[in-house]
């Protein structure tokens, strides 16, 4: 007899915000081909010559900013969230979290699993929206430590969830509480952002992605893996759920890297032209996220807050992600349940 598991994958987080620790994190995610998709010899130089010499310095001290008693947001976040979906579940399912890059590793996760008996594992990669830097990445990863072992576990992968009820359903109530405490005339969706040509990678037509301005405003055949477009659909339905005027709706994307074009528009930019066009309180939502981390807390909650009041706004207001939320954690069972059988069949 075989146990299920339900492995939850996220990103990945520095071991402590000191500078060689955030280097050793920025080299593994920098290296990753899916991540900077350029030759390798071309990439080793970036990486290696001029982002690890410069990078890691500044990267540190923004992760200080944030860094709590038990360590890193992104990592204490989703530890949370697996103890609870552990309780939730029962004996009758094992559920591990693993990172992309760092600690907890994806193989070593895998032979912990394999050691308690389970075989059959379901998959869930914590990204709602596609991007092959991230799920992509993650479950390339995962199906090349899992075919490494002579016995083999059985893998089922959850798909991206962007427009998953319970999903919207629980970051607008996250979202509901935000907008108790603040008058907001306009609601910001910030996502993380991506270059331009991962996005037209994605359209299997070649003819779609990027080609007008309204490509993503509706999902199709040839957007269907397209992260801008699932953005795109994630903010409506967050909106719609929340009853917000789209003349209130902002979508925008944030932390772009280098020279290259990135999706836009740019979240640093759009914040600077609200308050300057007289947007005195806003809020900002950040659901590329289901954990909060250092692009939510420091590049949005501090960073951007601080821009939007140089410019002239009042507030700026961080909607909190999802983290451990009790309704987050019966969405994540209830996204994975109805992704597998096995989660369904197994005794709770």
């Amino acid at each position: 007899m075989s146990r299920v598991g339900l492995l939850l994958i996220n990103l990945g987080t520095p071991d402590s915000p000191q500078a060689g620790d955030v280097r050793r994190y920025l080299d593994q995610f920098l290296m990753d081909p899916r991540v900077l998709d350029i030759g390798a010899v071309q990439r080793a130089a970036l990486v290696k010559l001029l982002i690890l010499p410069r990078r890691p310095k500044a990267s540190g001290e923004a992760y200080a900013k944030i860094w709590g008693e038990r360590g890193s947001p992104l990592l204490v976040n989703s530890l949370d969230l697996r103890d609870k979906v552990q309780a939730k579940l029962g004996d009758g399912v094992l559920v591990e979290l693993a990172m992309r890059y760092g600690a907890p590793a994806i193989p070593d996760v895998l032979e912990r699993m394999r050691r308690a008996g389970v075989d059959r594992i379901v998959a869930f990669p914590l990204y709602p929206q596609y991007a092959s830097s991230s799920t992509g990445s993650s479950v390339q990863a995962l199906f090349e430590a899992g075919g490494a072992d002579w016995n083999t576990p059985y893998l089922q992968v959850v798909p991206p969830f962007y427009d998953h009820p319970s999903f919207i359903a629980a970051f607008a109530n996250n979202g509901r509480r935000a907008m108790r405490e603040i008058d907001a005339e306009r609601v910001i969706f910030s996502f993380h952002g991506l270059p331009e040509r991962h996005c037209i990678k994605s359209d299997d037509s070649g003819s779609h992605c990027l080609r007008s301005p309204d490509c993503c405003e509706q999902i199709s055949i040839a957007n269907r893996n397209c992260y801008r477009a699932q953005c795109f659909a994630t903010a409506r339905l967050i909106g719609d759920a929340l009853s917000v005027p789209e003349a209130r709706r902002v979508i925008c994307f944030q932390s772009r890297l280098g020279r290259d074009p990135w999706i836009k528009p740019y979240t640093d930019q759009v914040i600077v032209e609200l308050a300057k066009q007289g947007v005195r309180r806003a809020l900002i939502f950040s659901p590329a996220f289901v954990a909060d981390c250092l692009e939510t807390l420091e590049e949005l909650g501090m960073r951007a807050a601080e821009d939007f009041a140089h410019a002239g706004g009042e507030r700026l207001l961080l909607v909190p992600s999802l983290n451990a939320e009790d309704h987050w954690v019966d969405a994540v069972i209830d996204i994975a349940r109805q992704s597998s059988g096995w989660l369904r069949d197994a005794a709770v």
